[in-house]
C-alpha cells in the first residue's frame, strides 16, 4: 500500500482516481484550495495549497510515496483580462515543472502527471497555440526530472468524462439536457469530426497502472475510443430514449465551441491509445453516457 498524494484531488479525474486508489488498498491525500464538500471526498485526508503559489514545504511533500498530478489550467481557468500566453506560461509552463521538482527533492518515489494529448496528436499546434505550448514545455519539463530516484511519467489524455456524485460538471450536463430536448431553440445537429475519447474509468485505471508500472520519462498517449462527434452526441440521445440520426453541420456548434477544440474545428484525431504496461479496461464511454443520463436526468 502506497501513501499517494493526489493535486487537484477534487476536480472530475483527481477524485475519481482517489475513490479508485483507495478501492485498491492505497492511502490517498487530496490536495486543493479548499477542502472537498463532496460526501464521497469528506473523509479523505485533505491539505490546503495551490501548486503554482509553491506553498508547501518540502517536509510535507516528503510524507507521500507517490504524487499524481491532475490539476493544470486551461481556458476555463483564465482571468478575465490577463493575456492568454502569460498566463498559461505562469501556471503550466513554469509552475507544474516547479512543483515537480519539490516532489522530487521531498522524496516522493514515483509520479503521474495527467496532461493533455494535443502536444502528441497535433504538435503543429506548439508554436501556434499558448495552451498546447504550455502543457508541451510542462510535460518536457516534468519528465526531464526523471531518475533512479524519482519515476515520472504522464498520462496525455483526450477528452474525458465521468461523473463523482457532487462534482459539477456543466460541459457534460448540458449535453444530457440537450438529448433530451430541454435546450430550446438548439440546433439539433452534430458538428463535423470527431477525437478520442476516453472514461474517468479508463483514466483512474491508467493512473494506476502508472503508479505501479509506468516507465520513467515516457509520455503515455493514452485513450479509449475514437468517436465521430456525431456518433458520441448521439450516445446520448440513445441514452435519454431520443435516438436520433443527427445531421452533421460544418459550422460552429454552441456546445462545442472552436475556443475548445484546440486542433480546428471539423477535425479528426484517430489513433491507437498507449496502453502496454499500463493496462487500463476499454470501451467505457456507452456505459459512462448512461451514468451521466442517469445522474443529470
Amino acid at each position: 500500500m502506497a501513501n499517494v498524494l493526489i493535486v487537484g484531488g477534487t476536480g472530475l479525474t483527481g477524485a475519481h482516481a482517489a475513490l479508485h486508489l483507495r478501492e485498491v488498498g492505497h492511502r490517498v491525500t487530496l490536495l486543493s484550495r479548499s477542502a472537498p464538500a463532496l460526501d464521497c471526498l469528506r473523509d479523505f485526508d485533505h491539505l490546503a495549497g495551490n501548486y503554482v503559489d509553491d506553498d508547501l514545504p518540502v517536509a510535507v511533500l516528503g510524507r507521500f510515496d507517490q504524487m499524481v498530478f491532475a490539476a493544470g489550467a486551461d481556458i476555463r481557468q483564465l482571468p478575465p483580462g490577463e493575456d492568454e500566453a502569460t498566463f498559461f506560461d505562469r501556471v503550466n509552463t513554469q509552475a507544474i515543472p516547479r512543483f515537480f521538482q519539490r516532489a522530487k527533492d521531498a522524496g516522493i518515489r514515483r509520479a503521474v502527471y495527467v496532461g493533455t494529448y494535443y502536444p502528441q496528436v497535433v504538435p503543429e499546434k506548439i508554436n501556434s497555440n499558448p495552451y498546447v505550448r504550455s502543457r508541451h514545455f510542462a510535460d518536457q519539463g516534468l519528465r526531464a526530472l526523471n531518475c533512479t530516484s524519482f519515476n515520472v511519467c504522464s498520462l496525455n489524455a483526450p477528452f474525458i468524462l465521468g461523473y463523482v456524485p457532487g462534482i459539477a460538471l456543466p460541459h457534460l450536463q448540458v449535453l444530457v439536457q440537450y438529448a433530451a430536448g430541454r435546450l430550446e431553440g438548439m440546433p439539433v445537429v452534430a458538428p463535423a469530426g470527431g477525437v478520442n475519447h476516453i472514461s474517468s474509468t479508463s483514466m483512474s485505471q491508467a493512473i494506476d497502472g502508472a503508479l505501479q508500472r509506468g516507465i520513467g520519462g515516457k509520455a503515455y498517449l493514452v485513450g479509449d475510443e475514437n468517436l465521430s462527434w456525431k456518433a458520441y452526441l448521439e450516445l446520448y440521445f440513445e441514452a435519454v430514449g431520443n435516438p436520433v440520426n443527427l445531421q452533421v453541420s460544418n459550422d460552429e456548434h454552441p456546445l462545442l465551441p472552436d475556443m475548445i477544440l484546440y486542433a480546428g474545428r471539423n477535425a479528426v484525431i484517430n489513433y491507437e491509445p498507449d496502453d502496454g504496461e499500463l493496462a487500463y479496461s476499454r470501451n467505457n464511454v456507452r456505459a459512462t453516457v448512461a451514468e451521466l443520463v442517469r445522474a443529470y436526468l
